[in-house]
């Protein structure tokens, strides 16, 4: 465990240097400047139709494609929603100091664009499979519209590979990592008990194609949302005075590191940023393509449309929840106890409200299941793209293996190995958007100068 330490370390300080963070973030400024600040003109049309969606009112049953429009965002929320909202930003603050926060939002606000950018491109390539279900993500329209000698072909195969590398090594193994060791510290259950619990668990749901997770998703998203929202604000509230001296904190320490506190060992603004930008990037995936296989599936033929749905589980999933953590930890001072992960969560909502901690057992528990459930979806479709489909049923096996597996690899290990493979899926996919800009923001016109926009 010791060499692979070394080893993802190493390929993490490579992999996300200030090369990533410059790619990341710029490439999102870069669409949000070409696509007009899209997700803050849009942003109330996007929540039109995400409200219409789920009041089954977006007539998406006329259209082709494998599940709602709705079902699409809730698949791509449940994935982004894991316990990187609850481990990955106590994590991101206990190595990076609050400054990480307000690079976390950063990423949120320009990843939005980013998001938006590719969802459209996501249902413009998409293909339909032999066995009439759809195709569609950054292994489709990189290899599909970059035809410049044979580099989309590289890019895609590239990206698809680190997409399935990512759901076996990631999904799978961060999140039953995080659910057992918040089992695991409330309620004393052995941790490889709790893996083979969740392997089973989502088993059941994965088996049945993504029409079986659209479904599952459409209730889990918003329930296990709501709940870790309502009780995180009733923390806030408890706090509010704290409020004003930890947004000014977050700001301030973005620019500046944090000193010693405490347990706390201090940081610099490099690696503020670097977790920050990191951190968000692996809790909201925009810029790492896998928006873009969830969406593709969705029952539309306005891929502008469903682009602008697409951008609401940034929102939620980092602009708020996300927040919501980092400020639990920190008005509750458990950020510097010495505390880290989950762990580190739990006290804080446990000595601030009545079953605080059984709060964050719950959401630790449907967090990480919710993206248990959906990855593999992702990482099916990815390989199937490499080897064909006959891989689909094994590929779904071996993602409950290793969820077994991961709940009893330590946790440190655990999350450099997710932050690696995240960089690897970034890379050809956001050299792709860069390159295929001129296509979302032509698809993004027509459909606005549009009369007959559907609502």
């Amino acid at each position: 465990m010791n060499l692979l330490d070394e080893i993802f370390i190493f390929t993490g300080k490579v992999i996300w240097g200030p090369h990533m963070l410059l790619l990341l973030i710029g490439t999102g400024i870069f669409l949000t400047t070409r696509l007009n600040g899209i997700q803050f003109r849009r942003f109330l049309y996007a929540t039109k139709y995400t409200l219409l969606g789920a009041r089954r009112k977006d007539k998406s049953q006329e259209k082709s494609g494998d599940i709602t429009p709705f079902q699409a965002l809730m698949t791509s929320l449940a994935a982004a929603v894991g316990n990187g909202n609850i481990a990955g930003v106590a994590t991101a603050i206990a190595i990076g100091g609050p400054g990480a926060i307000f690079w976390m939002w950063v990423s949120a606000v320009v990843g939005m664009a980013t998001k938006f950018s590719e969802v459209v491109l996501g249902i413009h390539y998409r293909k339909t499979n032999p066995d009439g279900t759809m195709l569609g993500g950054p292994m489709i329209y990189l290899r599909e519209a970059i035809q410049w000698k044979g580099l989309g072909k590289v890019l895609a195969g590239f990206s698809a590979f680190a997409m399935g590398l990512k759901a076996l090594l990631s999904p799978s193994m961060v999140q039953s990592n995080s659910i057992a060791l918040a089992v695991e510290t409330h309620l004393g259950i052995n941790k490889i008990m709790t893996g083979i619990f969740l392997a089973v668990l989502t088993w059941m749901v994965i088996i049945g194609g993504i029409k079986s997770i659209g479904r599952f998703s459409e209730f889990l998203a918003p329930f296990m949302s709501i709940i870790y929202i309502a009780a995180g604000i009733a923390v806030v509230v408890l706090y509010r005075q704290a409020i004003t001296g930890m947004v000014y904190g977050i700001i301030s320490q973005a620019f500046t590191g944090t000193a010693v506190t405490g347990a706390f060992m201090g940081s610099t603004m490099m690696m503020a940023m670097r977790y920050g930008v990191a951190r968000g990037s692996y809790s909201n995936e925009a810029g790492i393509g896998s928006a873009a296989v969830a969406h593709a599936a969705a029952k539309t033929d306005q891929p502008a449309r469903q682009g602008l749905i697409a951008m609401m589980d940034v929102f939620v999933d980092t602009i708020i929840l996300c927040t919501i953590t980092s400020f639990v930890v920190l008005a509750t001072g458990e950020w510097s106890a010495g505390s880290t992960s989950t762990e580190m969560v739990t006290i804080a909502f446990d000595k601030s409200i009545p079953f605080g901690g059984w709060v964050v057992v719950l959401s630790s528990l449907l967090f990480g299941y919710s993206s248990m459930i959906s990855w593999p979806y992702f990482g099916e479709q990815a390989f199937a793209s490499i080897f064909g489909f006959w891989i689909k049923k094994y590929f779904r096996w071996i993602f409950c293996i290793l969820v077994v597996c991961g709940s009893v690899i330590k946790v440190d290990t655990v999350w450099l190995m997710g932050d690696t493979v995240n960089g690897l899926m970034a890379i050809p996919n956001l050299i792709g958007l860069l390159a295929l800009s001129g296509v979302i923001v032509n698809i993004m016109r027509s459909y606005f100068t549009n009369k007959n926009i559907e609502l």
